[in-house]
């Protein structure tokens, strides 16, 4: 299991890459509000409230979204949010669900007895169908990649994250983004994305296909899958995968940035876990992101933390708020980071 998997974000992090994370949160620190903005979330055209210190905003929309005692509506859709979701899905006839299992996945079946209630699995007729892959060797330090969702380019790097079932470190470059965009540039000298760092070795480099290619030789078996080895047909679709969202995730939206970054549990398939995503890169949050498409082992280590398996799922180390329910983490985002604009 990789070392990015530890109860503190900071802790999961290499100390050369918490440095320049800190080092990173002192850009534009002047041009940023350093209060807190509060929202109630119920009402977007309440009054703003501003006070200091910080304190964890509290979630009440309909049906909890904390992870203490969540029940949820799973596997169902909320009427306000079947536009969105429709659009984000559109990964689905386009890419195949690219991104959706993991390298070597393959389904296993115990009786129901034999399998904890901790493991991830799908009961059936007294049985338990575990579902398990075999990825390839574990990065000890998290992949740090910048890039940012509206991207057809990095979408592509995003599904070989997924595969492969990489932690890695997002640090979100939206359009007119002040802090990592410019960053980005500096440390590879192009106006160019996604751009990636792998700390466990020392390199760095640019083009989607050649990263892809780097990670499936360091932390695969060598081999591309085939979705993501088909030239410019690989582009082309991984763009009309995003046509169903207009962009959503590629322009700034003037915000705080948070001491910690986040942490998000998905995987890129998941039109779910793509709204929360677009808000995550808008608002230039950078995130630890705990790949768990289907085979994952860290479907059994989310289903520990909170007793159920269901993604996204959202810690932040800065206020303590941890919740399921994309509408609810895009709600939650925008009122705690997101800066009112007069």
């Amino acid at each position: 299991m990789a070392a990015a998997l530890r109860p503190s974000i900071l802790s999961g992090i290499p100390s050369k890459t918490a440095e320049r994370y800190k080092s990173m949160n002192t850009i534009g620190s002047s041009e940023r509000s350093t209060s807190i903005v509060r929202a109630d979330l119920k009402d977007s055209s309440s009054s703003t409230e501003v006070q200091e210190p910080p304190s964890p905003p509290s979630i009440s929309s309909e049906g909890s979204s904390s992870s203490s005692g969540f029940q949820g509506s799973r596997f169902s859709v909320r009427p306000d949010q079947i536009g969105a979701i429709l659009g984000s899905s559109l990964s689905v006839p386009f890419r195949f669900g690219s991104g959706a299992l993991v390298k070597g996945y393959k389904i296993e079946v115990y009786p129901a007895a034999e399998i904890s209630d901790d493991t991830y699995a799908i009961p059936f007729a007294g049985r338990k169908f575990v579902e398990k892959a075999n990825p390839g060797p574990r990065p000890e330090q998290p992949i740090e990649i910048y890039e940012f969702e509206g991207c057809p380019f990095c979408r592509k790097v995003r599904e070989i994250v997924s595969i492969l079932d990489i932690d890695a470190l997002f640090y979100p470059c939206p359009k007119n983004g002040p802090t990592f965009r410019p960053k980005a540039i500096e440390m590879g000298g192009k106006k160019q994305f996604p751009y990636m760092v792998d700390p466990n070795t020392g390199t760095a480099m640019y083009e989607s296909d050649d990263i892809i290619k780097y990670l499936v030789d360091k932390y695969g078996d060598g081999k591309v899958p085939l979705l993501l080895n088909l030239g410019m047909l690989t582009t082309i679709t991984a763009g009309l995968a995003l046509v169903g969202r207009g962009g959503k995730g590629s322009t700034y939206v003037p915000s705080k940035l948070p001491e910690k970054p986040i942490e998000l549990w998905a995987y890129e398939s998941s039109p779910f876990c793509k709204l929360a995503r677009e808000a995550l890169s808008e608002l230039e949050l950078p995130h630890v992101y705990h790949s768990c498409a289907r085979g994952s082992a860290k479907r059994d280590i989310l289903k520990q933390k909170t007793g159920i398996f269901q993604v996204p799922y959202l810690e932040d180390p800065n206020t303590g708020v941890k919740m399921f329910e994309s509408a609810d983490i895009v709600k939650y985002l925008r009122a705690t980071y997101a800066i009112p604009q007069a």
